[in-house]
């Protein structure tokens, strides 16, 4: 795989899953541009190690739940950049409760980010596709999206879109070279995860066939294979990556 020349976009890039598909994408030559919400430490460390790789590497601020926001960061990374090649929505944010302990705000904001976030970035990079008839769009949903999951309404809901509207811009975009598609992890090694007692890690290990958590640099490498060209003939597809966790 080889994303030489390439520019690429990803937004919840600072840390975890997506800054591991960052630096993959680095190491594969691209051009990457990272969007974070607001831990600029952890931003400034991201970009230092993308250069490291050799990348041209810059961080940008910015709420993708924020539609103006957004319109604007595209606007700026457009003129900084120049035309962008791939674009990975990865921006999520949880507020677990049950339904009736749920607060109308925590499930509009989960929404906001994990979904309307992607077509946010979708919409305002839309004409930079259209204007150069190739790219692709990886968004990152979850298993949870699949099979829904207690205390996760709110999260399920917004992946579960976020697969409809991938699907759906994968028809519209088709016939402009562009691919739009989806990985969906499972239990993923990450800071949030990272905050789970052991007992709880093994009970949910248990439920995994492979026995074990996934890393995100796995997923980083299916995002690095979906980014090329040699992934030109697959889009409007959701792909699992959680041990067989959702079979």
């Amino acid at each position: 795989m080889n994303l030489k020349g390439k520019t690429a976009i990803v937004t919840g890039g600072s840390r975890g899953i997506g800054k591991a598909i960052a630096l993959r994408f680095a190491e594969q030559g691209a051009k990457v541009a990272i969007v974070y919400a607001g831990n600029t430490q952890a931003a400034e460390q991201t970009v230092s190690e993308l250069a490291a790789l050799g990348s041209e590497a810059k961080a940008y601020q910015c709420d993708v739940s924020d539609f103006e926001a957004v319109k604007q960061l595209c606007k700026t990374m457009l003129q900084e950049l120049g035309p962008v090649d791939i674009i990975v929505n990865n921006a999520g944010i949880v507020r677990d409760k049950l339904v009736p302990l749920m607060k109308e705000e925590d499930f509009d904001a989960v929404l906001a980010t994990n979904l309307k976030g992607a077509f946010n970035m979708t919409k305002n990079l839309y004409s930079n596709f259209i204007r150069k008839k190739s790219g692709r769009i990886i968004n990152i949903t979850s298993v949870v999206g699949l099979m829904g999951n207690p205390g996760q309404a709110n999260y399920a809901a917004a992946k579960a879109g976020l697969i409809g509207f991938s699907k759906s811009v994968a028809k519209e975009l088709a016939g402009k070279n562009v691919t739009c598609n989806c990985i969906a992890p499972g239990f993923i090694e990450t800071d949030m995860t990272a905050q789970l007692d052991e007992k709880m890690k093994d009970l949910y290990a248990q439920n995994i066939p492979l026995g074990r958590m996934g890393r995100a640099e796995e997923i980083a490498e299916l995002a690095a294979f979906l980014a090329s060209d040699a992934a030109g003939y697959i889009t409007g597809e959701v792909i699992r990556i959680d041990g067989g966790l959702c079979m």
